[in-house]
């Protein structure tokens, strides 16, 4: 039996469905072609993880993420001097 994989948005609406409660899970499950038991635990991550919305961003991962990206840019160009100069010398040869 081959895995299924579900973006992220229809997971979404799934999960809304499952919340609202209009239907039964077994009428959402038949609409969407999901296992109940799979809508009721993409419901439940979905609450579970819903605060985050209106969390402030970590500017520190931001902060650390730029100066690891700095330091690449820096590597790069450093590689590429070394490369430019190892080809100077192979053209001397």
């Amino acid at each position: 039996m081959k895995k299924r994989n579900y973006s992220p948005q229809f997971k979404t609406k799934v999960a809304l469905e499952v919340i609202k409660g209009e239907k039964t899970l077994s009428e959402i499950s038949s609409e969407y072609g999901v296992h109940p038991q799979q809508a009721k635990r993409w419901a439940d991550q979905f609450l579970a993880s819903a605060h985050k919305v209106f969390e402030k961003p970590n500017n520190s991962t931001e902060k650390q993420l730029k100066k690891e990206l700095d330091k690449a840019y820096k590597k790069i160009g450093k590689l590429e001097v070394e490369l430019d100069f190892l080809r100077g010398c192979l053209e001397k040869i």
